[in-house]
């Protein structure tokens, strides 16, 4: 039964992510718990299988439509490295509990971050011309000083990857628009080569310390759910409003932040 589940539970994720650009790991770790039956820690394992997955699937389309930088994006990618790696080994040391407390919080601060976003969304569509936007030429030059921050940034961006099974695309795609100067379309795609980079190392640290434990039938019949679902989700997307769209995944975001919290809190 869980295998259907699995299944139907994916093609919700897929609308969700195809419809709004970015959501699939946030939403993979309560969905996985609370519908599948998984750990915390199992689920944040698979997470990271399904980023991966989610991630490397688009990159070639967005790759021929000229949409990702590659040096860029691998640059980042390998700057995740150490975040990942930390980020996997403390996963390991918390227990069930200490992770979904985390991990609502963490949900908690999305939802903020996607209501803020949708509300300037709003504004901008009501204009009769939104703030300058950079041209897809614009890159900013990579000076010591930048790759110092860019350091700091993917870092912290491989640590939440590692901890918590997430790609981080929420975080990584404002770091290339507004430190990089990408437009969102490179901004997006590239930040799937980082996704995949950081948790392909978080994969790997947590193999190699063997604490990685994932159902890999469910992982599979997730990712055939997601992808069907993103067929659903791509129509979404061209009919709604943008903001509308965000400001509904930043109401979905609360509500999965505050049941988690509750749900383990009282211990039902």
């Amino acid at each position: 039964m869980n295998y259907v589940i699995s299944i139907l539970v994916g093609v919700g994720v897929g609308v969700v992510v195809s419809a709004l650009g970015a959501g699939g790991g946030i939403l993979s770790v309560p969905v996985l718990t609370y519908f599948l039956g998984q750990s915390p820690h199992d689920a944040t394992s698979a997470s990271l299988v399904i980023v991966a997955i989610t991630a490397l699937i688009p990159l070639r389309k967005k790759y021929q439509a000229g949409q990702v930088l590659v040096k860029e994006g691998l640059i980042f990618g390998a700057l995740t490295t150490l975040g990942a790696i930390l980020g996997r080994t403390l996963n390991a040391q918390l227990d069930g509990r200490q992770l979904v407390y985390l991990f609502a919080l963490l949900l908690f601060v999305v939802a903020l971050i996607m209501l803020r976003r949708a509300r300037r969304m709003r504004l901008n569509e009501g204009a009769k011309s939104g703030p300058q936007t950079p041209t897809a030429g614009e890159r900013a030059a990579l000076s010591s000083k930048m790759l110092a921050l860019l350091a700091v940034m993917a870092t912290g961006t491989g640590m939440l990857t590692g901890l918590f099974g997430v790609g981080g695309g929420f975080a990584v795609v404002p770091i290339f628009m507004l430190v990089l100067k990408f437009d969102i379309r490179r901004a997006t795609g590239t930040s799937l080569i980082v996704m995949f980079l950081a948790s392909l190392t978080s994969i790997g640290t947590g193999l190699a310390q063997g604490t990685f434990h994932a159902d890999w039938l469910l992982v599979a019949l997730f990712v055939a759910g997601s992808f069907l679902g993103s067929k659903m989700g791509g129509r979404l997307s061209q009919s709604a409003r943008p903001s509308s769209l965000t400001g509904a995944f930043s109401g979905l975001l609360f509500f999965a932040s505050v049941y988690m919290f509750v749900r383990t809190w009282f211990g039902f």
